[in-house]
């Protein structure tokens, strides 16, 4: 018989960040990690997700029932079974990043149970993924903004992404100084992009939007709100750089509306589902000929990215590859502009 799950323990862990760090729209000053571990015939699965204590909540409360007991191979099967689960709670945004935790673990679970990696069961088809180095935080200063580029160069990194939209995009001038910046210090070789987070109006994205062109940058992250579908349009015929958005993406049904009015989506496994919802989305994703990059949670995303066709690149987040490293033994290494996909299983520290 197939063996079953036995357990599922949840543990919450807080990184604070050297500093307090913001983007356009958001202000932070630490990083929660919920994590699952899923146990089964002497085996235990490892997943996580980047959220709020209370996703830990959701799945102690409402999915752990639901998980224990079932057949540890049959992930679709429980994945459906945890969506329907949430019906009267609402089965987006929070529920799903928990459900993204149990899905990651489960993964992790039955490759340690058949005996492969985990990027052999999702079905590996690069040794490594192409990775671009991700911060420039509004917060930062200009040594600081030296500081990280620098480290980016040392990783070979050939694209590098900085926060704009400074103060819901009431700093412009400051915005495009610092992406002139960053052209200065990455030089003329590395592809540059930004991410307004959502913090500007149409207008100001199109204005920035030309000036950005100009600088040659070449991916322009949420200029305006995800939500603002036919602003991303708008922005997306009238400028040359690409336009990207859809890392708030809870399930696969939202994307056929996304994927008309970006050039490249952003799919994030700690928030769509874990794998499972990933690799649908993913596969939505080709069928309107766009290719997909990895949002943050660079050691959760190499070994699904490693799966994806049609993947561009994995952003390589600076509070997370930071934390990673702390949180499990296994984690992401980035070398040579890629990160290494490894054979081996993570382990909680």
């Amino acid at each position: 018989m197939a063996p079953l799950i036995e357990s599922l323990r949840c543990d919450v862990r807080t990184f604070p960040t050297p500093e307090p760090e913001a983007d356009g729209t958001l202000e932070w000053s630490a990083t929660t990690a919920v994590v699952v571990q899923l146990s089964s015939a002497g085996c235990t699965g490892v997943g996580w997700t980047y959220s709020s204590a209370a996703a830990a909540t959701v799945i102690t409360d409402q999915l752990r029932d639901v998980v224990c007991g079932r057949p540890a191979f049959d992930i679709a099967a429980g994945w459906g079974a945890m969506h329907r689960a949430g019906r009267n709670v609402g089965t987006r945004g929070l529920w799903l990043q928990a459900m993204s935790a149990v899905d990651v673990a489960w993964w992790d679970l039955k490759a340690r149970l058949l005996g492969v990696s985990l990027p052999a069961l999702l079905g590996r088809c690069r040794s490594s993924v192409p990775a671009y180095g991700s911060g420039g935080f509004t917060t930062m200063s200009d040594e600081e903004l030296a500081e990280q580029v620098a480290s980016w160069h040392a990783l070979g990194c050939s694209a590098m992404k900085i926060k704009i939209g400074e103060s819901w995009g009431a700093r412009v001038e400051r915005d495009l100084d610092r992406v002139a910046q960053l052209r200065s210090l990455a030089g003329p070789d590395v592809a540059l992009m930004v991410d307004a987070n959502g913090g500007y109006s149409r207008g100001a994205a199109r204005r920035v939007g030309a000036v950005l062109d100009e600088l040659g940058v070449e991916w322009f992250e949420e200029p305006v709100s995800s939500d603002d579908l036919e602003g991303l349009a708008y922005l997306s015929s009238q400028l040359r750089c690409d336009v990207a958005a859809g890392e708030y993406v809870s399930m696969v049904e939202d994307l056929p509306a996304l994927l008309p009015v970006v050039d490249c989506v952003q799919l994030d496994a700690t928030r769509c589902g874990g794998y499972t919802g990933f690799l649908r989305g993913a596969a939505v994703a080709a069928a309107f000929h766009r290719d997909v990059s990895a949002h943050c949670a660079p050691t959760v995303h190499a070994p699904v990215a490693a799966a994806v066709p049609n993947l561009r690149h994995v952003e390589y987040f600076a509070d997370h590859a930071r934390l990673e490293p702390s949180l499990v033994s296994g984690a992401a290494v980035a070398q040579d502009g890629c990160l290494v996909v490894s054979e081996e299983p993570w382990e909680l520290r």
